[in-house]
């Protein structure tokens, strides 16, 4: 009986050691900066081996490369994979078909794609055609944009026709596969966060696309109707009128001329320009009145 207990034990030591082998294997760091994973991709296009499809499109779209031969892969297309532990080649699935190693803890066999990191909470989403990260119950898909968004935008956001179909309007980075972060204006277009931050670093609030304001600015039009208020025009201008064309509401107006800036009669905005002759819009002086 003794004999049985520590043929048992002895089975079971081994066994775990060869488990907690195989987790340490498994946890090495491989990849690169854009994903942790076991494998390398071979690209359809080129034939050549990378870390993972940024790394080629890096590499492939490059300033050194030529312009005519510069091209992304084909994410879908993506046929064979190579193992970064024995080095096998063998068709796109997730287990090394000669070490057994796992080659990504997600995998997504639509996409072609390997990641390690679970805590980005991967999920694909059919209407896409892509893999996102945040989990899948914290997204919707709204047909109109043609894009995930964060549930608490479902009835609250307005809709722009592949408003993340489109370059970022600050940077031009394609904005539907983007690795960085995404925030809705108000408007409705879609832009990368950092390129909002640095456009108010810059004291920019309208929308680079509508040049409808994207924050409250209802502070910075009060100091204006102020400063207006208190610099009277001379007498040759009080009575002259012009029309102007409101970026936030788009209403027509017409109203009393002014060198600081038009005031809306419908939304009250300053966000205007004059639709003939003169300056195009104030937005010069609306930089001076949020510094």
């Amino acid at each position: 009986m003794e004999s049985i207990l520590e043929t048992q034990m002895s089975s079971n030591e081994n066994y775990h050691k060869e488990d907690e082998g195989n987790v340490e294997l498994e946890s090495g760091h491989f990849g690169c900066m854009h994903y942790r994973r076991r494998c390398k991709i071979r690209a359809p296009c080129c034939d050549e081996i990378f870390d993972c499809r940024h790394c080629h499109n890096e590499s492939k779209n490059s300033m050194e490369v030529d312009p005519f031969d510069r091209h992304d892969v084909p994410r879908h297309d993506l046929k064979r994979v190579i193992c970064s532990l024995c080095g096998t080649e063998q068709d796109v699935q997730q287990k090394c078909i000669q070490c057994g190693v796992c080659m990504g803890k997600y995998f997504c066999d639509k996409c072609k794609f390997f990641d390690d990191d679970v805590s980005k909470q991967q999920y694909h989403c059919d209407e896409c055609g892509i893999c996102r990260t945040g989990g899948k119950e914290n997204f919707f898909h709204c047909n109109t944009c043609g894009c995930c968004y964060p549930t608490m935008l479902k009835d609250s956001h307005s809709c722009v026709e592949k408003a993340m179909h489109h370059n970022c309007p600050v940077c031009f980075e394609f904005l539907f596969d983007t690795m960085k972060d995404i925030t809705v204006l108000r408007c409705g277009h879609t832009i990368h966060l950092e390129c909002v931050k640095e456009m108010e670093r810059h004291y920019q609030y309208s929308c680079p696309v509508c040049s409808k304001s994207y924050c409250d600015m209802s502070c910075v039009w009060e100091k204006l109707d102020q400063e207006v208020a208190s610099t009277p025009m001379p007498q040759m201008y009080q009575n002259k009128m012009v029309w102007i064309l409101c970026n936030d509401c788009g209403k027509t107006s017409e109203v009393n001329f002014h060198i600081l800036a038009h005031k809306c009669l419908e939304c009250k905005s300053y966000n205007t320009r004059r639709t003939g002759g003169g300056p195009a819009s104030c937005s010069s002086r609306i930089t001076e009145m949020v510094r």
